[in-house]
């Protein structure tokens, strides 16, 4: 990311994870999957932090689908966090962080509306796409 920014000026970054993810329903249900499990530690950090939110379906396939996307808006939160998109913004680079979810059996993607160009818009974006799931 470092090198796509500071040398190759890409003014896009596109966050995408994709409904019934396996490495986020094995992470849902509480199951080890192998050496993956050092990366999916992250999505139990995003299922801990929003277990009240998720706990209002009943339903698995809704839950596992709403982590998935809870899953994106956290990771563009991070991605707009790092000191390379910090550095870029303070020096007014034009670099925008986007969240999109891919739906695989439909084919179609989502903007889950988590779009920021610079701090401030990465706070509110967040709040934003956090609050707009739907109950």
């Amino acid at each position: 990311m470092q090198f796509a920014v500071d040398v190759l000026k890409v003014k896009h970054i596109i966050v995408c994870g994709h409904y019934g993810c396996g490495g986020v329903q094995a992470t849902l249900r509480g199951e080890r999957v192998g050496l993956a499990d050092n990366w999916l530690r992250h999505v139990d950090d995003v299922l801990q932090k929003h277990l009240p939110l998720l706990s209002h379906w009943e339903n698995e396939t809704a839950r596992l689908n709403h982590l998935c996307e809870l899953n994106v808006i956290e990771q563009v939160a991070n991605v707009c966090k790092t000191t390379v998109l910090r550095d870029a913004w303070e020096r007014d680079q034009s670099v925008t962080v986007h969240g999109w979810i891919y739906g695989m059996r439909n084919g179609l993607l989502r903007d889950l509306h988590t779009s920021a160009s610079s701090v401030e818009e990465a706070r509110n974006a967040y709040q934003r796409a956090v609050t707009a799931l739907p109950e």
